[in-house]
């Protein structure tokens, strides 16, 4: 059976951390790559990190539904999964592994069922993650905000997952992510 794991979380909950660590340890799972319409960070590689497409090529896609899922976010970017990744992961035998928004992840969740495991990846409080957001100095003071502002809300979603990682110490973390990852692809 082909499977997807997925984690969420509001930016600064440390869920990139987590999936870099599955990826590295877990030979059955292959990352997948969204697609979106903000610019590049430095040190972003195209198709790695993710698919950087125009706002016009990305809405072409959508009007040929080729996304699985999409959605704007924070000011007009465009974030989303191309069906056409998770079958390529698929056809190479491996399980689909997503780092996604919490929207995303629960349509995701929602579309594959019982073929699919959703973990809510929990910082400890806002300020903490205020503070992770800040140590990555990506953020102006206005996009800092309004990560935070959806960070609020989206902590909100946490009761819609079967799963909820608390990432309060790394380590533990880390360790109980591998836990609920084997445990899934044991069914």
């Amino acid at each position: 059976m082909n499977k997807v794991i997925i984690f969420c979380a509001p930016s600064g909950s440390g869920k990139t951390t987590i999936v870099k660590h599955l990826l590295k340890t877990d030979s059955r799972l292959l990352f997948s790559v969204s697609a979106c319409t903000r610019p590049k960070r430095e040190g972003e590689l195209d198709g790695k990190d993710y698919y950087f497409l125009s706002k016009e090529t990305f809405a072409e896609k959508v009007r040929n539904n080729e996304f699985l899922e999409y959605e704007e976010v924070y000011g007009g970017n465009f974030y989303g999964t191309l069906k056409a990744e998770i079958e390529r992961i698929w056809a190479m035998g491996k399980v689909v592994l997503f780092d996604v928004d919490v929207v995303g992840g629960l349509n995701i969740k929602n579309y594959y069922g019982d073929q699919a495991l959703a973990v809510f990846v929990k910082p400890p409080d806002v300020s903490t993650l205020e503070l992770r957001l800040r140590h990555r100095s990506t953020e102006t003071e206005e996009t800092l905000r309004m990560r935070v502002d959806k960070a609020v809300e989206e902590l909100t979603f946490e009761n819609k997952f079967e799963q909820v990682l608390l990432n309060d110490q790394l380590e533990i973390a880390l360790e109980k992510a591998t836990s609920l990852v084997n445990d899934f692809l044991k069914q």
